[in-house]
């Protein structure tokens, strides 16, 4: 078995069938297999499931449902695999023809990698627009330690295990957490620009919205537990005194249309979520 695909899920029934739809199309004659690490779904999300197991004799359902979160699904489909190869995404987004075979090569090559996404089939460009630039599309460049999204990621088991796999306590921002932690052992994680995903963004303002300030709180989370890790103290009280003096007057100029007032918002909520993060972990920022 040349790569296990792991699938962490919860309540995807409305775009799971994107993905195993994708995964089924694949351009690749080597062996690999896929592992649904299914998180307690209610819906129809496992029914879905079975029925792409009549087509795609490779594909398993692993239960995760023990504890809430993908860094648990993860780790549990990870712990099934028959590869040494891992190779993870997610269940609303849709993996291009080519991705099992660049993950492979890649995989070949380096010990962990990470793949890139294509915005444009997914979502209407305005949403692109206004969230395009927050995420981290293949390897992203950091103060510490590079970084990339978890629905797009490729590592070898002995290190997915040699680090403990990803931090089950944190139920976002996982992902940035175990591509420092692998990065810590020395491990360079590498990128592999041939393996794409079409990724998916929230589509609702208050969707977008509510991410947004949670990824900002567990980003708080994040920096205090990887300080403890050798990380030097980045948040400092003038850039949120800055930012907060800056948002109206941003409001005020730059904000003419609904791209510009969501794009001011999210800077909101990010200020916002940085606030309550560092009043829920006791976070003292310098």
């Amino acid at each position: 078995m040349k790569l296990t695909v792991v699938i962490p899920c919860f309540n995807a029934a409305d775009t799971i069938a994107i993905q195993l739809d994708a995964l089924s199309k694949q351009q690749c004659s080597q062996p690999w297999e896929i592992i649904i690490a299914d998180n307690g779904s209610t819906d129809e999300t496992l029914e879905i499931v079975k029925q792409y197991q009549q087509n795609l004799p490779n594909l398993r359902i692993a239960d995760a449902s023990a504890t809430k979160g993908a860094a648990h699904a993860r780790n549990v489909g990870a712990s099934v695999a028959l590869s040494e190869n891992l190779a993870f995404c997610d269940a609303d987004d849709e993996v291009t023809s080519g991705w099992v075979a660049a993950m492979i090569e890649a995989l070949s090559k380096h010990d962990f990698v990470a793949g890139c996404s294509d915005y444009s089939k997914l979502n209407e460009p305005w949403v692109t627009n206004c969230c395009g630039l927050r995420e981290a599309n293949g390897v992203k460049d950091y103060i510490y330690f590079p970084y990339a999204a978890g629905n797009n990621l490729g590592v070898k088991r002995s290190i997915h295990n040699a680090v403990g796999g990803f931090d089950q306590t944190m139920l976002l921002l996982q992902d940035v957490d175990y591509c420092w932690r692998i990065q810590k052992t020395g491990i360079k994680l590498e990128s592999a620009s041939k393996a794409v995903i079409n990724f998916r963004f929230r589509n609702t303002i208050k969707g977008m919205y509510r991410r947004c300030w949670r990824l900002a709180c567990y980003d708080i989370l994040l920096h205090q537990k990887h300080q403890k890790m050798g990380m030097p103290k980045l948040m400092k009280w003038r850039n949120f005194f800055k930012d907060a003096a800056i948002l109206p007057l941003k409001f005020i100029v730059k904000v003419r249309d609904k791209e510009s007032f969501v794009r001011w918002l999210l800077d909101l909520a990010w200020l916002g979520g940085h606030l309550q993060g560092c009043i829920k972990y006791n976070y003292l920022v310098i």
